[in-house]
């Protein structure tokens, strides 16, 4: 027990020293924990031989995870997505392997390992991908939905991988020895650890069962989730959510093992299935802190098993190698970047986020030396280059990430502004389209710029003329007529470009009206400081219909509700101003004591206005009782 916990202090003290420092630094997670890894393992040589047992263990993460992502995406969007299914991942699949085994026969490997060594390097880590995609919040961009398009097309395609290898091994139950001798692979008793339903079945039994099993979980998730969770809710009892959540994703996962199928994907099809379910937030807050330790587990034993002893043996053997499958990779995953049109910054997000190899590699690897597939020679150096590959990885996001800030145009050339209005109406998002149309629907004429070629084209399927073009650009503003507009709207997503709109046309047309969009109230002072004239945050007016809506429901007439709400809105674009006049770029605002002073004394102008105003309101109503006859309303 002592041990345990000692071992389980370093794991856990090794992630919470090397990962805020990794994030601080920009690097991200992931690159953490794999630090983290190294430094507990081959650097001080604090862990041992029980990080590949923990390995597995670890990997319920990724099992998680993508029960986690399926509750995000409702049956209809998968469907959408069949297409870069079934073509983008697959042709990934299929061109990788065929090139890697052409690339390993030519080092002279014979067809059956290099077979095998295409498959395992054909797959991707889904954990690190998807890990690093949400942290940066490019899983819902075009890029993010290929690579995901991608990474689940290999979770399905580890099935029949596993059912390929044991035909490519030299002889049943037998393997390759690191000297080149035969000998005699694990015995029955480690092959029948685990209970299967399907051994010994025929093959339409196999089908039939697998067929069975994956019905079962989608026939569960829609007729039996609903009582279950009532069941639980009576008890009233936080935790027992918690076990319920984790009984699923387990219970799935044996199940889908049982069956031969990948526990990932049945979870996955379990989280699709429940992703209408009113059950579905509750799942994910229950799972997610779960999820979260267990792939930082997961990278932190990626990091301590490397075999740096076999790597300073023949650095440029092992370098050479990992550099060439990467690069082999990265040229499939370009090419089709290519074929599939996406665009230039998710083009290089698409390729440098997937030329790593994975971790369903180590189980591949493992399983090919249980065969006789691979020797362990041949399993030791794979393992270390896709080891290598997946610590290389975050370093390949920022360069990818570098390359898109730095990218100044799009493949498509930008559009010639042959137009000018009296609004010009910079971004053409939500909240750009329904300026324009209001502003049009009145009579006036407007000039939209966007620097979104899909969005342009959108917009115009539906008859509303825009021009692609960087809104910030000089040229562009001339040519749409900003020496002569009326009014600027600037309704960019982008806070930076955004800041620089606004300042540019403040010192070019003094005189001009501008409008601008803000994220929030930072955002609002930057945008004040840098000249605009009216300030709208994107959830403020929304944020203030809601709030009205709740307050009649309370019983306020709807004359009350709307008196205050306007006492709130004149009040708090009043404070705005006056915050604005306190408020310090680069401080944050939680260290500038003048603004929190400010802010506070603001807070209770606010109070006693509602105060004040509800006592007038209260005497109005008094005034009014007398003059029909009824005696004044007694304090309560």
């Amino acid at each position: 027990m002592e041990s345990f916990l000692f071992q389980a202090s370093i794991y856990l003290g090794a992630a919470v020293l090397a990962v805020p420092l990794a994030a601080r630094l920009g690097l991200g997670s992931v690159l953490g924990y794999l630090a983290a890894g190294i430094l507990i393992g081959p650097v001080f040589g604090l862990v041992g031989t029980e990080t590949k047992d923990l390995q597995h263990f670890a990997e319920f993460g990724v099992v998680m995870m993508l029960f986690l992502i399926g509750l995000e995406l409702e049956p209809r969007v998968l469907w959408n997505m069949r297409d870069r299914l079934i073509g983008l991942g697959g042709l990934q699949i299929t061109v990788t392997v065929a090139l890697i085994t052409l690339a390993a026969m030519a080092l002279g490997y014979r067809f059956s390992v290099a077979f095998a060594v295409g498959m395992i390097f054909a797959l991707s880590s889904t954990a690190i991908v998807l890990q690093t995609l949400t942290e940066r919040g490019l899983v819902q961009t075009s890029g993010g939905r290929s690579i995901f398009s991608v990474l689940l097309t290999q979770d399905i395609a580890v099935i029949p991988m596993l059912a390929i290898l044991p035909l490519l091994a030299v002889a049943p139950a037998i393997r390759l020895a690191e000297d080149g001798s035969l000998q005699r692979t694990l015995d029955d008793q480690d092959h029948h650890a685990t209970i299967s339903l399907v051994e010994g079945l025929p093959g339409w039994g196999v089908t039939l069962v697998t067929l069975g099993a994956v019905a079962a979980v989608i026939l569960t998730g829609i007729f039996a989730t609903r009582p279950v969770f009532r069941y639980i809710h009576q008890a009233k009892l936080r935790e027992m959510y918690t076990a319920l959540a984790l009984m699923i994703v387990v219970s799935i996962a044996v199940l889908m093992t049982m069956v031969g199928l990948s526990p990932a994907l049945g979870t996955f099809l379990a989280g699709v299935v429940l992703a209408n379910s009113e059950f579905r937030h509750e799942l994910e807050s229950d799972l997610e802190p779960f999820k979260g330790l267990l792939l930082g587990l997961f990278f932190i034993t990626v990091g301590a098993g490397i075999d740096f002893g076999l790597f300073f043996r023949e650095p440029s053997y092992i370098l050479a190698l990992t550099i060439g499958m990467m690069l082999i990779k990265g040229a499939v995953l370009l090419g089709l970047a290519y074929l599939f049109r996406l665009k230039y910054r998710d083009r290089w997000l698409f390729t440098l986020g997937l030329a790593q190899a994975g971790e369903f590699g180590f189980i591949l690897i493992s399983f090919s030396q249980q065969q006789g597939v691979l020797s362990p020679g041949q399993s030791g150096t794979l393992l270390l280059v896709t080891a290598l590959s997946m610590l290389i990885t975050p370093l390949l996001f920022i360069l990818a990430n570098y390359i898109s800030r730095n990218q100044k145009t799009d493949d498509h050339a930008h559009d010639v502004v042959d137009e000018q209005g009296a609004v010009i109406i910079a971004g053409i998002g939500r909240f750009g389209q329904i300026v324009n149309r209001l502003v049009q629907s009145a009579g006036f004429s407007t000039v939209v710029i966007d620097s979104d070629l899909s969005t342009v084209q959108m917009m115009r399927k539906f008859g509303f003329k825009g021009f692609f073009g960087d809104p910030t650009r000089p040229d562009v503003l001339k040519a749409a007529g900003l020496e002569s507009a009326r009014v600027l709207v600037v309704a960019i997503d982008d806070k930076k470009m955004a800041n620089t709109l606004v300042a540019y046309a403040r010192k070019t047309r003094p005189d001009l009206h501008i409008v601008a969009r803000a994220r929030d109230r930072v955002h609002v002072y930057e945008l004040y400081s840098a000249g605009a004239n009216d300030i709208v945050r994107e959830m403020f007016d929304g944020s203030l219909r809601a709030g009205r809506y709740a307050l009649e429901n309370l019983g306020l007439s709807e004359y009350e509700a709307a008196e205050v709400e306007h006492t709130f809105y004149t009040h708090d674009r009043a404070a705005m101003r006056e915050l604005a006049e306190v408020w310090k770029p680069g401080m944050p605002v939680m260290e500038n004591a003048e603004y929190l002073s400010r802010a506070k004394a603001l807070n209770n102008d606010l109070e006693t206005a509602f105060a004040s105003k509800q006592q007038t309101g209260e005497a109005k109503a008094d005034a009014l009782r007398r003059r029909v006859g009824q005696a004044p309303k007694k304090p309560d």
